[in-house]
């Protein structure tokens, strides 16, 4: 889960690397059908696709949902409110949100581990959504997009635990990331897509599409197999902190000390959730048992 939050951290970095000509919307619908594309490649090799195993229809549909929907929401957050900032409120306000559906959904418990280390976690975002507007500058929209970006995430991951419960994660990524493609897909037909002929153009795409969603939803499905969805989000709170440390070194995005110390607390939060992860397992209720 760390690693696959950390390889999400640098997609913002890697938009702003782009042509300047790229709409958010197309970049998300890529990022999709070329990842969705890689992903079925990868588990029709490892034989994961097995039309034995029912596919639960309607959560599959949502998920792909929820997952388009944060393609949008995100590229055009950070374009609007930049790298960190876009990037900490989306994945920021997402534990919060996963918590309330995943104890609305699937009954899990929310442990005292949890909730202080996702606690710690948001206090740091928040010292750094500060320290990015202390100008007095905050971008509404820019905010109001990324917090839909986090719904989006929190309600993803809610989902696709539903489904994994009966598929291999290869399956249920290539899947829903090819649905979450179709989707989008007249998003590219209404595009302007010369700028895919600029070498860092079709760059970002294939880092976008390979690494930051072949390799990491990879690694995150098979993550969320082994742990609570609230545990899982709160992991990818490790997002925001590459995503901010990146803005600062790579694209010299101003700090102030109130990023540093908003950074501690997060990374701080994450070391707390996972320094004894037999505790912090939220327990899921048995219907039967009650």
């Amino acid at each position: 889960m760390l690693a696959a939050a950390i390889l999400w951290g640098t997609t913002g970095t890697a938009q702003a690397f782009g042509p300047d000509s790229a709409q958010p919307a197309a970049i998300g619908a890529l990022r999709l059908l070329f990842g969705g594309l890689a992903l079925l490649a990868v588990a029709i090799f490892r034989g994961s696709l097995r039309p034995d195993k029912p596919w639960p229809k309607g959560w599959t549909l949502l998920s792909a949902g929820c997952v388009a929907a944060y393609q949008v929401c995100f590229f055009a957050s950070v374009r609007i409110s930049g790298v960190a900032t876009g990037t900490v409120v989306a994945i920021g306000s997402a534990p919060i949100l996963a918590g309330i559906l995943a104890w609305v959904i699937r009954r899990e418990r929310l442990s005292s581990r949890w909730m202080t280390s996702t606690a710690l976690a948001i206090l740091g975002c928040t010292l750094m959504i500060g320290s990015q507007n202390d100008q007095g500058v905050v971008h509404l929209t820019g905010i109001v997009l990324a917090l839909g970006a986090g719904l989006s995430y929190a309600a993803y991951t809610v989902t696709t635990k539903r489904i994994l419960e009966n598929q291999a994660p290869e399956a249920v990524v290539a899947i829903v990331f090819s649905l979450g493609a179709l989707i989008l897909l007249p998003i590219l037909f209404k595009s302007n897509l010369e700028w895919l002929a600029q070498e860092n153009g079709i760059a970002v795409v294939l880092h976008l599409s390979l690494i930051a969603t072949t390799l990491a939803y990879i690694l995150f499905a098979r993550g969320l197999q082994l742990i609570p969805v609230s545990t899982a989000v709160s992991l990818s709170l490790a997002e925001p902190l590459t995503a901010t440390i990146l803005g600062i070194f790579i694209l010299k995005e101003s700090f102030s000390w109130f990023s540093l110390l908003g950074m501690a607390l997060l990374f701080l939060g994450l070391v707390f959730l996972t320094s004894n992860p037999s505790r912090t397992a939220a327990r899921v209720r048995d219907p039967s048992s009650s």
